[in-house]
């Protein structure tokens, strides 16, 4: 995507969530996520790229000792719409027997959550949580569920704090839904 592009893409787009209350509900998620895992030195693993930047704000805020690793897997790509779920990177920490966290931007249609869920038990996890910076209101029932929610948006293409268009905009500390066609 050309710079013109990714301006007029931000400038024609409408802001969801501002960055105040990004800030809130990590600060609240992080909370949420302490009472539950404080004593459990959990697996937290980071789903690459779109959670770094949830990731890196939430993990400060967890006052409890935790292993960290990631993870790449996507349905997106280049692309706008999700497809097959490519396997990019598994983690390297040990998973058998572990508590892990998964750390996600975006709670979309939940197919890759779920397969994320199911590939961390096949591997020996005791016990599979997640956390998201969005669930998006589908109006209908998910494969997956998580088990931590940040913000609740509308179902739209979202872009900021992690979520891209074309690669671009991951790093605004506030969410944009894009025009609609």
């Amino acid at each position: 995507m050309r710079v013109d592009e990714a301006r007029h893409l931000l400038e024609t787009a409408e802001l969801v969530c501002p960055a105040a209350s990004v800030s809130a509900a990590i600060t609240r998620l992080a909370r949420e996520i302490s009472a539950e895992l404080a004593d459990s030195h959990p697996l937290v693993l980071c789903v690459m790229r779109g959670a770094v930047v949830f990731a890196g704000q939430l993990l400060p805020q967890l006052r409890f000792p935790l292993e960290f690793d990631y993870l790449e897997v996507t349905r997106y790509g280049a692309a706008t719409r999700g497809g097959a779920i490519a396997w990019k990177v598994m983690p390297v920490a040990a998973i058998a027997g572990r508590v892990v966290l998964v750390l996600d931007d975006v709670l979309d249609e939940g197919g890759t959550l779920a397969a994320i869920r199911e590939k961390l038990l096949a591997a020996g996890a005791a016990r599979v949580l997640s956390a998201v910076l969005v669930d998006k209101d589908l109006g209908r029932a998910k494969p997956a569920t998580a088990d931590f929610v940040g913000v609740k948006l509308p179902n739209r293409y979202l872009i900021g704090c992690g979520m891209d268009a074309g690669g671009a905009w991951r790093n605004l500390p506030e969410i944009y839904a894009l025009k609609e066609d």
